[in-house]
């Protein structure tokens, strides 16, 4: 966890902005460009079909949204948090724009928390934590030293012959990887389904969040239920996460293993806090979902350090706010208000949790 907590500290700014892009989140230009870029295209000549190529035209469009918001948070917060539902939606197409909203994020030096929720055993289990490690199997596995240096040698050719490959040449790069750097998941299953991951963040300097006391409001049906100690479902979880993360303690004093916990939930994020010394805190459920500034200055230590706090609509959605914005404005118009809404909800976000903090 120290590669976040430092990135925290370089910003002096403990929060997360989140991905999830949906249609309903995105201005009336960027679907009227991808219906546009749909027609034209097929006007000449291609042969796909209307909804195959709207849905990569579409898809196009969250990754234009992403690295405008991006762009103007860069500077602001440490880390985005992509949600990979909202990609998935979208078919192929959608989970390419998720990579490469990934990679973008981490090209211009932020963290990206890949928000995947992952729960399964054995080979499964192991199979997503490739989120964190990799392709299962690389080209450098299986070829000779001089086959992996030809094919690097023809990619770099490529690249220089390619007009504006700057700007477009990852249209070439399909990657490897996901460009995450932890990855949250589900412990229902237990330390089956938790091993893989905790193995794969410690070989590759990656970190992993696992569900403790979430923010949605059914969480309690199973979350509360009472253990015959008299302890809750999400306490004895809590004392898993703790012992999971034991070996990967870090220079700042947290592990690898991070904990979801609501801040719709700012009484038991406290008493978390205080059962999980060891344990970084991912706080969903800021601003839109309810939870205030107050409630989870609770869920940091003594020092101001502890957590990362994630706001997704009331960021990326703060356009929709704007006095400025019509439907009558260009596409870059419109993106410059999506860019400058966003910063501007960043800047509150942070200026409010650092006040509450202070106190």
């Amino acid at each position: 966890m120290d590669r976040l907590i430092d990135a925290i500290k370089a910003k002096n700014n403990p929060s997360v902005v989140g991905l999830d892009p949906k249609p309903a989140l995105l201005p009336k230009q960027l679907i009227d460009h991808a219906r546009e870029a749909t027609v034209s295209e097929s006007e000449m000549g291609n042969p796909m079909e209307a909804e195959a190529a709207w849905s990569i035209n579409f898809a196009a469009m969250y990754l234009r949204f992403n690295t405008t918001v991006i762009d103007a948070v860069k500077d602001i917060v440490p880390a985005v948090k992509p949600q990979i539902a909202m990609y998935e939606a979208l078919g192929e197409a959608g989970l390419w724009m998720y990579a490469r909203t990934c990679k973008y994020a981490q090209d211009n030096g932020l963290y990206v928390l890949g928000d995947v929720k992952r729960g399964d055993i054995g080979s499964t289990a192991e199979a997503y934590a490739h989120h964190l490690s990799g392709f299962p199997l690389r080209f450098s596995d299986v070829a000779s030293a001089d086959e992996v240096e030809n094919v690097q040698r023809n990619a770099a050719a490529l690249a220089a012959d390619v007009e504006d490959y700057d700007e477009n040449g990852d249209e070439f790069q399909f990657g490897s990887e996901w460009y995450e750097d932890a990855v949250t998941v589900n412990p229902y299953l237990g330390t089956d389904g938790i091993t893989p991951f905790i193995d794969a963040a410690k070989g590759n300097d990656k970190d992993v969040f696992i569900l403790v006391r979430t923010s949605n409001p059914s969480s309690s049906e199973i979350q509360e239920l009472e253990l015959r100690d008299g302890g809750r479902v999400y306490e004895h979880v809590a004392d898993l996460v703790e012992r999971w993360g034991a070996d990967t303690i870090g220079d700042h004093g947290y592990s690898r293993a991070g904990a979801v916990v609501g801040a719709t939930h700012p009484e038991e994020g406290a008493r978390l806090r205080e059962r999980m010394p060891h344990t970084f805190f991912l706080v969903p459920g800021y601003g839109a979902q309810g939870g205030t500034a107050a409630d989870v200055a609770r869920m940091f230590d003594a020092n101001g350090s502890g957590a990362i706090v994630n706001s997704s609509r009331g960021i990326i959605g703060a356009w929709r706010k704007h006095p400025d914005y019509g439907e009558d404005l260009d596409l870059d118009e419109a993106l410059q208000i999506v860019g400058e809404s966003a910063r501007e909800a960043a800047e509150r976000m942070r200026d409010d949790l650092d006040s509450a903090l202070r106190h």
